[in-house]
């Protein structure tokens, strides 16, 4: 007899065992290293920043709006399986328990982000309103709980829509009333805040009835959001272990390709060629670098102490340089490479000029922004560290890591 509790339980078995076993690849040395040194720094910051808070910081809007796009932010983890598009559908009525115990998992899941941002701007809560006992932000931190089932709940509901332009709106709505809830609760106008609570239950009573009048279960719905979150997950896990479930994405991109591959027609510039286009059109590694680039440079640009701006740059560099190398295993399913009549040699030295074309870039863009700083000194120190940084890296990684 069909168990739904038992089931589930060996789907999230089976989940959290996969998932575990790429999450030890995450989390190893180099990045438990950097995740240490930037959790120290920007604590230090943070404290400071806040001992000289200016007087009127939107301290309602900034907690507000974080607030509400956490409780928007609600994905429902149903753990459901391509498979379970044929063998399950017969069973839709007997899943009531798997489906709630998959409600339970998601709300669990993502409670991590709400205790962070719960402790992350208790300070500044406290240092805005110093007069309020800190009882009243326990509660509105239980509020922030209440409105994230709340949001898990309606989510659910709007699963068994198929017209996304309706889904969309009913999200958008609900964002701007969690935004309003907590703008009102965080500055103290409770009436304002009760009146958009009610509203937002108008919204979840118009869910609940909106779904209550579909037939049943948008099975390839949800199966297409589950996967498309686990293929985010292993695009993550790929940039530092091989994974063999990933569903490469492919973007066009022509003007960008077109840019980037313009290398003499000769049988050396074969994998040079090949590397850009796979730099360029793949879903992982131009986001992930340009989003490096740039968080690199907002430290850069915020920190006021020149040592951490470089401490920053070289740190961001290296990260970045990296994640890049995955790059060489990026074709490792296609057999057809094999046949190039083209040395390994030549693949090896092909990469490795690649990393070294974008950590210059990267090196050379933070010293411009070193110098825009007019951190004169700064600038030429990062130019130098950073080549530096370079010519160890590849010489001293990355040839032993391709070579391997």
């Amino acid at each position: 007899m069909f168990d739904a509790h038992d089931f589930f339980k060996q789907r999230f078995a089976a989940h959290l065992k996969e998932t575990s076993r790429y999450l030890r690849y995450i989390f190893n040395g180099h990045i438990a290293v950097a995740m240490f040194f930037f959790i120290s720094a920007a604590a230090y910051f943070y404290r400071g920043w806040l001992a000289d808070l200016p007087e009127h910081f939107p301290t309602a809007v900034v907690i507000g709006g974080v607030f509400g796009l956490l409780v928007s932010y609600s994905p429902v983890r149903t753990l459901l399986k391509e498979p379970d598009l044929v063998f399950l559908i017969a069973a839709e009525h007997k899943l009531g328990p798997y489906f709630r115990n998959a409600l339970v998992y998601s709300f669990v899941v993502q409670l991590y982000l709400l205790l962070l941002a719960g402790a992350v701007f208790g300070p500044l809560y406290f240092a805005t309103y110093p007069d309020r006992a800190g009882n009243v932000y326990l509660w509105t931190l239980f509020v922030l709980l209440i409105f994230k089932g709340w949001n898990l709940i309606a989510n659910w509901w709007m699963l068994k829509i198929r017209e996304p332009g309706v889904r969309q709106i009913d999200q958008a709505v609900r964002l701007l009333l969690n935004v309003a809830v907590f703008y009102f609760a965080v500055r103290g106008e409770m009436l304002w805040a009760g009146i958009t609570t009610i509203l937002f239950a108008f919204v979840f009573i118009y869910d609940w009835r909106v779904s209550g009048k579909q037939p049943g279960i948008v099975w390839d719905l949800l199966v297409e959001k589950d996967q498309s979150r686990m293929q985010s997950f292993y695009r993550i896990a790929n940039m530092f272990t091989d994974v063999p479930h990933l569903k490469n994405q492919v973007k066009r991109r022509n003007w960008l390709v077109a840019l980037v591959t313009r290398v003499p027609f000769a049988q050396r510039h074969t994998f040079n060629y090949l590397y850009r286009i796979a730099f360029v059109r793949s879903g992982d590694y131009l986001g992930m670098y340009a989003r490096l680039l740039v968080i690199g440079g907002l430290f850069i640009y915020f920190v006021p102490n020149l040592w951490l701006k470089l401490v920053f740059a070289l740190l961001f560099l290296y990260m970045s340089s990296f994640q890049m190398v995955t790059l060489y295993h990026h074709h490792r399913t296609v057999m057809w490479l094999d046949l190039y009549p083209v040395s390994l040699d030549v693949r090896q030295r092909s990469l490795v000029k690649l990393l070294y074309q974008l950590a210059v870039i990267q090196t050379v863009l933070y010293s411009v922004l070193l110098a825009s700083l007019q951190e004169w000194a700064g600038a030429l120190v990062a130019l130098a560290v950073g080549f530096l940084f370079i010519y160890t890296f590849i010489h001293g990684y990355v040839y032993k890591k391709v070579t391997v």
